[in-house]
């Protein structure tokens, strides 16, 4: 099935105004989108103006927009990442949702990406069982060195799902706490709200759990603010409390501690 421009300006304008933006020729645009010359040609001048899905995607991968803005000039129209906080008391809670969690990405032959301690990583093992060999594993100390590294780490995992051609991906990514001075605390408060911004186009879930039992509770409490989800028994859903994180992302984050509470080693 073809897919034709819908606006009066059509698919070409924007293909020529994108690839002129990163200096290329058109020769350099049929490279790095695998389509011959003369196809960037007959889009740019709009003698083609019909294009096959694969086409449209071939460009907008190349070209670095969205399908969206090349067939009508509009940024992606809905959100499809969904990130949830999911605070919890016990072992067996964690074991239990987590590992349901991973387990219904399995089935749908997700990519699944387990970021978490030493600890709960044998959890999702035993409850996954044999299942556990296609899970990726992660320490969350390792993965969660600086945000930058973390957001690159995210990226590189999923771009390899895409590459193979998996539709989806889910990741238990459990924020490291222990050990941050108030400072870090605050940066990485923000990153989760960045995280939003980052991968808002992406096909993928992910879960952050938050173990109570160590994580002061202004930081499980400003979890709600960061994640657009929440994870409970009736599974994922909207978030109520979540906030805007282009305004989070520039407004100094307000967490305080009681006395003595700090996050815990």
């Amino acid at each position: 099935m073809a897919v034709r421009g819908s606006d009066s300006g059509g698919i070409g304008p924007r293909v020529r105004a994108a690839r002129e933006r990163l200096r290329w020729s058109r020769e350099a645009l049929a490279f790095h989108a695998g389509i011959s010359w003369s196809a960037v040609a007959q889009v740019e001048s709009g003698r083609r103006t019909n294009l096959r899905p694969s086409t449209l995607a071939a460009l907008a991968r190349a070209l670095g927009v969205s399908i969206d803005f090349l067939v009508d000039g509009t940024p992606p129209p809905t959100r499809m990442l969904e990130h949830a906080a999911f605070p919890y008391r016990t072992d067996d809670q964690f074991q239990g949702a987590m590992g349901a969690f991973l387990a219904g990405g399995l089935e749908r032959s997700e990519a699944t990406l387990a970021i978490t301690t030493e600890s709960n990583v044998e959890l999702l093992r035993e409850h996954l069982g044999r299942d556990a060999r296609r899970v990726e594993f992660r320490d969350a100390n390792a993965f969660y060195r600086t945000p930058i590294a973390a957001l690159d780490g995210f990226r590189a995992f999923l771009g390899a799902a895409l590459e193979r051609g998996t539709p989806w991906a889910r990741v238990v990514a459990e924020p490291v706490w222990a050990g941050r001075t108030a400072a870090e605390v605050r940066v990485w408060s923000q990153y989760e709200s960045l995280f939003n911004l980052v991968f808002a186009a992406s096909p993928l879930t992910a879960v952050c759990p938050y173990d109570e039992r160590s994580v002061p509770a202004g930081i499980v409490s400003y979890s709600h603010r960061t994640h657009p989800n929440e994870l409970g028994e009736a599974g994922i859903s909207q978030n109520p409390h979540y906030g805007d994180p282009a305004q989070l992302a520039l407004e100094p984050v307000g967490l305080t501690f009681r006395d003595g509470e700090r996050p815990r080693g």
